[in-house]
């Protein structure tokens, strides 16, 4: 990577409240914990006192809850204008507002806080948006665990890069804020064409419009594009995504060769691409809203799907990326400061600090949980495992340590201890909760079809406008066609599914099913036909369509199946008996 930017100038450092120069104040209005988890920042917070986790989303024009989360806190929706809709990536959804008496956030109490509820589940309760982090200027330091809202005073805008650091200072223009027009919107340039790109902490990665893409001369058939799964939001529609090389990405004066970025079907309302996550985690930015500029220093990291070996100046120098931040003191800061790591893919690190956090916390369930993710992706799940025990010994309502301790407990084909979990979920979570979603499909995956039908419907009840409804139609009726119960309902729901994303193995294989307890033979044979052609490798179709064959009188070619399906997955057959599937 090559920086072709000037170097930062000297500044104040952070006091309680504000940060000042000679003539330059910073006033700090409120400053967000940051927990990553993956690549979404998340902040703790709480809604009329009780414990909410939101993703902070710089490109989310308005803070928002989904309907479930709504519905779990007894929040009361009244009716926006008509036309209202919120629009996302994928589509739009209807939208209600409600207001929350008492939101905390930072430590700070805020009365009667607005959110708009609609559109998809996002695993959290809900995105905190632009009518928080646009209220003054927001500097986002996503690799320490903060972000922060300022307001300056008396400030030149070189002087708002107040922290510090050797790494050299890049300025860029952003758009003006207006009514119509909250985001954090600014030029860049991909293989010499410009592009308007909004930056956006709430998209884990960067993505472009294929329209954008097809500009800088990347489609889905050049070379080295591979297809990169389907891209979800708000809205329920699925799109196809694709992971393409490009030859150079200029932001400011940043220089990032070779970049690997996501293009997709989506478009966006006001920007050719996202800038995401990825980029805030290598990268101590500041947008100054109070004078319509960005400033931006790289601090090391990987860029783009690309781990640069250094990065130079324009001159050749080479540019230090030590980093000089405080050290942290405290359990909490050290394990923020893990997560940050871990996005990064510094596990070595990142353990070292949840070590540290742990020893002065012993007894927090949520640092011993962070550090069994850890140790999982450092392939230690002996060690993760004990961490999971000791977290639910501490707090035994902990859903994220028991859904990740049921999981841990089906990949090491421990079935029915994983259920003994996934029992004790669905004593604990809300009704509306979204995690109902994943507790149906491990429950499926565990064997416990009713389980899993009682989290399908729940799901489902809560859940009218969201992206993930045809896994879960698909996942309902799997689960009736295992129980070989409301077969016209589980076809019903297959057929849904398989309408909103056509030609997905999976969901042919369970229509398949249905079709087969129906004795509709020859419909279910071309359903297994179908599915096995999109996934050629599966037992378990492998293994029905022979049956299939049997029962049709071509015992030659169900025999043919059966054995290419023993072959991969001898267990199939146990399974199969298990659910009175013999010839």
């Amino acid at each position: 990577m090559r920086l072709r930017i000037r170097l930062a100038f000297g500044t104040a450092a952070l006091g309680c409240s504000t940060m000042a120069g000679a003539a330059c104040h910073l006033t700090q209005y409120f400053e967000l914990p940051i927990t990553m988890v993956g690549a979404r920042p998340l902040v703790n917070a709480k809604i009329d006192g009780r414990d909410a986790r939101f993703i902070l989303d710089s490109g989310a024009f308005f803070s928002t809850l989904s309907p479930a989360t709504a519905q779990t806190f007894n929040l009361k929706l009244n009716d926006l204008p008509p036309g209202f809709y919120l629009r996302g990536i994928n589509g739009s959804a209807s939208a209600s507002l409600t207001t929350v008496k008492r939101f905390t956030v930072g430590g700070i109490d805020i009365p009667n806080v607005q959110f708009i509820v609609g559109g998809t589940d996002i695993g959290q309760v809900g995105l905190l948006g632009q009518n928080l982090l646009g209220l003054f200027d927001a500097e986002y330091d996503l690799g320490h665990g903060v972000v922060r809202v300022l307001k300056p005073s008396g400030c030149k805008v070189e002087e708002l890069g107040y922290w510090p650091s050797e790494q050299p200072l890049t300025i860029i223009p952003i758009e003006e804020r207006s009514a119509n027009q909250s985001h954090t919107i600014g030029t860049v340039t991909l293989n010499g064409v410009r592009l308007r790109a909004l930056f956006d902490t709430g998209a884990p990665s960067s993505l472009l419009t294929m329209a954008a893409a097809r500009r800088a001369g990347v489609t889905p058939t050049s070379p080295g594009v591979e297809a990169s799964g389907p891209a979800t939001g708000l809205g329920t529609r699925t799109l196809r995504s694709w992971m393409g090389k490009f030859d150079r990405l200029q932001i400011g004066g940043e220089s990032i060769p070779h970049p690997q970025i996501r293009f997709s079907e989506a478009q966006f309302s006001n920007a050719d691409m996202l800038i995401g996550a990825d980029f805030f985690l290598t990268h101590h930015v500041y947008v100054a809203n109070s004078a319509n500029k960005m400033l931006i220093t790289y601090e090391g990291g990987p860029v783009f799907g690309i781990a640069p070996t250094g990065a130079r100046l324009a001159n050749g120098e080479r540019l230090d990326l030590t980093d000089r931040a405080a050290v942290p003191t405290d359990a909490e800061g050290f394990a923020r400061r893990g997560a940050a790591l871990l996005s990064k893919q510094k596990v070595a690190e990142a353990l070292a600090d949840f070590d540290k956090a742990v020893a002065l916390a012993p007894t927090n369930a949520g640092f011993l949980r962070q550090r069994a993710t850890a140790r999982m992706v450092n392939r230690q799940p002996l060690l993760a495992a004990a961490d999971l025990d000791k977290a639910l010994s501490l707090d035994p309502n902990d859903t994220e340590a028991r859904q990740m301790r049921a999981a841990m407990k089906l990949v090491g084909r421990d079935p029915q201890g994983a259920a003994e979990d996934l029992r004790a979920l669905d004593r604990i979570l809300p009704a509306a909760a979204g995690q109902r979603l994943q507790l149906a499909g491990m429950a499926n995956a565990a064997e416990q079809p009713e389980l899993a039908l009682t989290n399908y419907d729940a799901w489902l009840k809560t859940h009218s406008e969201d992206a993930a409804r045809p896994s879960a139609l698909n996942g309902r009726c799997w689960a009736l066609a295992q129980l070989n119960r409301s077969l016209d309902q589980a076809l019903s729901d297959c057929n849904a599914a398989l309408k909103a994303r056509p030609n997905t193995a999976a969901y042919l294989d369970s229509r398949a099913l249905v079709r087969l307890r129906q004795n509709n033979l020859p419909a279910a044979l071309a359903d297994y036909d179908a599915a096995i052609r999109l996934s050629p490798r599966n037992a378990w179709s492998l293994l029905m369509r022979g049956l299939v064959k049997r029962r049709m009188g071509d015992a030659a070619g169900g025999e043919a199946d059966r054995a290419a399906a023993m072959a991969i997955t001898p267990a199939a057959a146990e399974r199969a008996a298990k659910l009175g599937l013999v010839n």
